[in-house]
């Protein structure tokens, strides 16, 4: 019978005790590793005692995360991040199978052809006996094919997009649900509330387009009018042209889309300097993002973004991770932050109870398994796509996130609609 620990881990996975060793990074050729049991098994040769055996070597999963290139790095590190605790709440507990666990972790520079040779090292050279998703679904969708050709399971914990699971894929699990709900909660208060008209701007990249496709199908079931809706090519800087054009179409809501925050940030602002006013502001998905508040004070007030996690929420351990989160980084989580962790928690639990890192038998695992996670619930279709899980809505208020849907998950009411410019 396969060891039923996994479970635990899901429901109590913060342990009393923490390790004595503190696992730090290292860059090691260009790239960033985590070795704590390497490093651990050198001293004790250099001590003249005994290796670890084979049975408590670790067990190795490998990841790449985006620590530096402009597009990702504010999001792949709060991913490392959660992977870095998990393994350390982890080891605590006595690991899996008797052996602890050893993350691999590559810089892959927020870069999708970068992203996709280091997987591939990862499995032919490194020979990981496992790995875990990158952050983000472009450079999921990039590296999955790696995986597939190696017929490596992978857990993608920070890809949302519903087309990367629409190719065939067979060793592709999805943690959060799709990326296309993501204005969901936005669309039912307009429709709640009476506003009538829909503008929506969006990157031309996959999550923006499929966050734009979401909207603008749900707008049309709640009987929400479109009046405007664009993509803009990447690299936009200026949105000033744009927006005059979306201002004259006077819509009530505007869900604008991309992946880069720079654009959520100056699009917020642009708006603010030429006084284009609506009723509700939804950017996504990088809205949520601490640094979108710390970046446009109080120009952030107000707006809405959808979300997988908050810190608030009454998932199993998820008061618990926080409290360890902020106490190892000092720092509070973000949603990356919480899906690496969850998936490394999917992880840990699959292997207890197929008794093995064996990608079929972690499959088949996996399709048949329904849980709950920090992030929530967990349950999966035969494609690995996620059907259990639940979006919610977050808006910022006097420098909060607060979660204002679904009404059943609420901690506050949404402050609507948003006041003018000239009213703040």
């Amino acid at each position: 019978m396969a060891d039923r620990r996994g479970d635990q881990f899901l429901r109590h996975q913060i342990p009393i005790n923490w390790l004595v060793i503190r696992l730090k990074p290292t860059r090691l050729s260009g790239h960033l590793k985590i070795r704590a049991f390497g490093f651990l098994s050198g001293l004790l040769g250099a001590l003249g005692l005994s290796s670890l055996s084979a049975a408590e070597q670790p067990i190795r999963i490998g990841a790449s995360m985006s620590i530096t290139g402009k597009a990702y790095s504010v999001q792949g590190g709060y991913g490392r991040e959660g992977y870095q605790l998990c393994q350390k709440h982890v080891n605590a507990q006595g690991g899996i199978l008797g052996r602890p666990i050893e993350f691999i972790i590559y810089d892959d520079g927020s870069d999708k052809k970068t992203a996709v040779d280091l997987y591939e090292k990862l499995i032919v050279e490194d020979k990981v006996d496992a790995v875990l998703g990158p952050y983000g679904s472009a450079i999921t969708d990039a590296v999955a094919d790696v995986t597939e050709k190696h017929r490596q399971l992978m857990i993608a914990p920070n890809a949302s997009t519903t087309s990367i699971w629409e190719k065939g894929r067979r060793y592709l699990i999805m943690m959060v649900s799709p990326a296309e709900g993501m204005s969901a909660g936005v669309l039912d208060f307009a429709a709640r509330n009476g506003l009538k008209t829909l503008a929506v701007l969006n990157q031309d990249a996959l999550v923006p387009n499929a966050v734009a496709k979401g909207a603008r199908e749900m707008a049309k079931k709640r009987g929400v009018e479109l009046v405007f809706s664009e993509t803009y090519p990447n690299g936009t800087a200026d949105f000033s042209n744009i927006l005059n054009k979306v201002k004259a179409t006077k819509p009530d809501v505007l869900v604008v889309a991309s992946i880069r925050l720079d654009d959520l940030v100056t699009v917020t602002h642009q708006m603010k300097e030429m006084d284009f006013n609506v009723r509700m502001l939804s950017n996504l998905p990088y809205g949520l993002l601490p640094e979108y508040h710390q970046r446009l004070g109080k120009e952030a007030e107000f707006v809405y973004s959808g979300s997988f996690w908050e810190a608030g929420l009454p998932n199993p351990g998820n008061q618990e991770f926080v409290t360890a989160y902020e106490k190892e980084f000092n720092r509070a989580p973000a949603v990356q932050s919480a899906n690496a962790y969850a998936g490394c928690q999917l992880f840990v639990a699959a292997v207890q109870r197929a008794g093995s890192t064996d990608s079929d038998k972690l499959r088949e695992v996996l399709l048949a398994l329904k849980t709950k996670t920090v992030l929530g619930d967990f349950a999966v279709d035969e494609r690995g796509f996620q059907i259990g899980h639940k979006a919610i809505t977050i808006q910022w208020q006097d420098g909060k996130q607060v979660v204002v849907w679904p009404d059943e998950l609420a901690s506050g009411k949404p402050r609507l609609p948003t006041p003018l410019w000239g009213e703040r």
